[in-house]
């Protein structure tokens, strides 16, 4: 990779850093170009070089959070295993959760004020959600957990697991820790696991993760 290339590219991270911190805390209509540009370092007349308008930013942005929600989707890999499946999902959940609070917050905003610029990017979610379901469903049909929603199932685990960046301030405060310390990652996951396993009525096994 070239000079130039690198740069490019550091720019191009710089402004999607920028983009996602500036519409988590003002949302689209909130955020002008000029915070961005702030934000990433650079002059909004550079922005507008490496982008045509903040829209197309945040449509972007909205492909990528969606792209990695699917990646991060709990069944492929372990869809033999509903313990496995359901410990490596939440622990991955919470760790990108808690590793890019700002991307729960962009996307929890957007669906909050009605999810106006979602309608690109829901065809692909729904996919990913009903290939979850159907995995649910085999392991209900097949005796392996016991019977749930597969639907609300893993809305309840959205809920709880984005629950620390959604609402980082009030868990600070609740957890007593101060803004320069992470929070207790471990203590999370652990809680939340046993909460969806005893749910399945898979409380009692133990597993290893990889």
């Amino acid at each position: 990779m070239s000079t130039l290339q690198k740069k490019r590219k550091e720019i191009h991270a710089a402004i999607r850093s920028a983009a996602i911190q500036e519409f988590a805390r003002n949302g689209l209509s909130g955020t002008s170009t000029q915070a961005i540009a702030q934000t990433a370092g650079i002059t909004k007349a550079q922005l507008h070089y490496y982008i045509s308008s903040k829209e197309e930013l945040y449509q972007q942005v909205l492909s990528d959070i969606v792209g990695e929600y699917k990646d991060i989707f709990f069944l492929s890999a372990s869809r033999d295993d509903p313990a496995l499946a359901i410990t490596q999902y939440i622990e991955r959940k919470v760790r990108h959760t808690l590793e890019f609070p700002d991307l729960s917050r962009f996307f929890a905003n957007e669906i909050a004020r009605g999810a106006p610029e979602m309608a690109p990017h829901w065809a692909a979610l729904k996919a990913a959600v009903e290939e979850a379901n159907a995995v649910i469903r085999q392991w209900v049909d097949s005796g392996k957990i016991a019977p749930v929603d597969p639907l609300l199932f893993q809305m309840n685990i959205w809920a709880v697991t984005q629950h620390y960046a959604e609402y980082e301030a009030q868990a600070r405060v609740l957890m007593d820790k101060p803004e320069n310390e992470p929070l207790d990652a471990e203590r999370i996951i652990a809680e939340a696991t046993r909460l969806f396993l005893y749910r399945c009525g898979l409380s009692g096994k133990k597993v290893e993760t990889p």
